[in-house]
């Protein structure tokens, strides 16, 4: 999936988060109220919406942080 979700066999609500989350991440000042619709029109409410969101940031922040640190998975012990 993280290679390309394009190719999997998902729902077309799975697709639109997946597809949110592709243009908040490589395109952020893009997004607009209509990417919001498109996802309440596959069934998300405004707290779907919220959470998926927060985790997109969440991922994204962590990636940032861990590419300017030069910080991997490695780095700690489990």
């Amino acid at each position: 999936m993280k290679e390309d979700y394009t190719r999997l066999e998902i729902t077309p609500a799975e697709r639109a988060m997946l597809d949110y989350a592709v243009k908040l991440t490589v395109t952020p000042s893009s997004i607009g109220q209509e990417d919001m619709e498109e996802l309440r029109r596959h069934g998300f409410d405004d707290r779907d919406i919220l959470d998926i969101i927060y985790v997109i940031c969440l991922y994204n922040f962590n990636d940032r942080l861990a590419d300017a640190t030069g910080i991997t998975g490695q780095d700690f012990p489990t």
